[in-house]
């Protein structure tokens, strides 16, 4: 904790010296994100208050052509080990130039999954598939991307691999997009002992007005904790600026999942407080699940802007 107060300390100062010079576009954006509740299990008939996390996340550029970004674990209850790096998601350099972009560091595995591809504290883990909950995504390495033409990407990635720190992870993918329809496609190579473990994933979405549909399958390979196959149906439903409506049903290898919630957006011109209230059930983890919680994001960078606009 004394570590992150001196690291937010010199952050701080950083962002009061350049809204003094008024090099806005310089300057990172910086939040803190948490999500905490309630629970209650029906299936062991016990209840519990929670925190799911704390993160910090720090967005920010260097030069017309040089990004970072930064997401920390402060604290979180899904995670055995927060120290140091161990409790880093992600924190990446990104380099782009023309239809090209080039990023080093910790990032995460590509996964053609938009169920994996979720952000911790916007995905209800109950709710989840075995994979998801499982997989060690956040690895070191570094990835390409070309936009060949616009909404469409096409992805390479060399990373650590998540079944054995002496072995890398290769994989290839695309994401495109079209009125109503949104692709996540990969292939992927992991390293284990003398060999690769392969695995395919595609992800699609579909869009029909305020309805959204993700239709994520996924095949993996080998003998190993990941070996499987997934299937899994997510619609959602946006009512106005106010609400979500969700639910989400799946099988991976032989475990099934289901759920369905509600979310709340009580300030409507922004979506930094959330409330919902959703319903789990799996055969993998608890059986009848309700969680009710509060999700809260700290812009830390527009607090100071107001504070020094009315300073001034």
């Amino acid at each position: 904790m004394k570590r992150f107060l001196v690291f937010l300390g010199i952050v701080l100062s950083t962002i009061c010296s350049v809204v003094r010079a008024q090099e806005v576009d310089y300057i990172p954006d910086i939040s803190l994100d948490m999500r905490g509740g309630y629970a209650q299990d029906f299936s062991g008939g016990a209840g519990r208050f929670f925190g799911d996390g704390l993160y910090l996340n720090v967005d920010g550029i260097i030069s017309s052509s040089l990004s970072y970004s930064f997401n920390h674990r402060l604290a979180s209850s899904y995670y055995e080990d927060n120290s140091g790096f161990n409790g880093t998601n992600w924190l990446t350099l990104t380099y782009e130039t023309g239809d090209f972009a080039f990023t080093a560091g910790k990032d995460g595995l590509l996964f053609g999954s938009f169920e994996y591809d979720a952000y911790d504290l916007d995905s209800y883990y109950d709710m989840n598939s075995a994979f998801y909950n499982e997989f060690d995504c956040w690895q070191w390495g570094v990835s390409a991307a070309w936009y060949p033409a616009e909404d469409h990407e096409f992805l390479l990635q060399v990373a650590r691999s998540p079944l054995s720190d002496e072995n890398v992870s290769i994989a290839a993918g695309w994401r495109g997009s079209w009125e109503g329809f949104e692709s996540y496609w990969t292939a992927n190579l992991w390293g284990k002992d003398r060999g690769m473990i392969p695995a395919v994933a595609l992800g699609n979405r579909f869009t029909f007005g305020n309805l959204t549909v993700d239709l994520d399958l996924s095949a993996r390979f080998g003998d190993t904790y990941l070996s499987g196959a997934a299937a899994i149906l997510a619609p959602s439903y946006q009512i106005g600026e106010w609400g979500r409506a969700f639910t989400k049903i799946g099988i991976d290898r032989d475990n099934t999942f289901f759920g369905c919630g509600f979310e709340y957006f009580p300030l409507k011109e922004n979506k930094s407080i959330r409330l919902h209230a959703a319903y789990t059930c799996n055969d993998y983890t608890v059986g009848n699940m309700i969680n009710i919680g509060l999700t809260w994001k700290l812009n830390v960078t527009q607090t100071i802007k107001n504070i020094f606009t009315k300073l001034n």
